[in-house]
């Protein structure tokens, strides 16, 4: 599986935490979600899969935490893994990261996740404003079979 980011830390110990993200197209731009705090960043909507949730299950919760809004057709897209502290949890994780693609339905209201603002962005404003590397390499793929379909339109 390949890696995002910074190369693990010799002797550090990670706990494994596998969590579900989604690109969420639509005809002007992609779902996403912006949260304030450890740090202020824009990423894909998707978090941690709870214990005795599958993958799609974690992604339908997270997503409709983090923007508000319901989805449907989620279909696996990869998985890529990266190494990171995560201060909400005093933990060095070893992320483990299921990519999907899904359809944004209907908004039920804001986020319910304190701290999260549901944003509609360009496929190119979020290449450049996403901030992780795994999630933007993910979606410059999504970009570049949409621009094959359409030049064969």
């Amino acid at each position: 599986m390949r890696r995002y980011g910074e190369a693990p830390e010799t002797g550090r110990s990670y706990k494994v935490r596998t969590g579900a993200y989604a690109i969420l197209p639509t005809e002007g731009g992609l779902l996403l979600t912006h949260q304030d705090a450890p740090e202020p960043e824009v990423q894909l909507p998707g978090g941690g899969i709870d214990p005795g949730e599958s993958p799609v299950q974690a992604l339908i919760r997270e997503v409709y935490e983090e923007t508000g809004w319901r989805i449907s057709r989620p279909r696996r897209l990869g998985a890529y893994r990266r190494f990171t502290y995560m201060p909400e949890y005093d933990l060095w994780a070893e992320k483990i990261c299921l990519i999907y693609m899904a359809s944004p339905v209907i908004p039920y209201g804001d986020p319910l996740e304190p701290g999260h603002t549901a944003l509609w962005m360009g496929v190119d404003e979020a290449l450049n404003t996403l901030a992780n590397s795994g999630d933007r390499d993910f979606v410059a793929r999504y970009a570049s079979h949409l621009t094959i379909f359409q030049k064969r339109s």
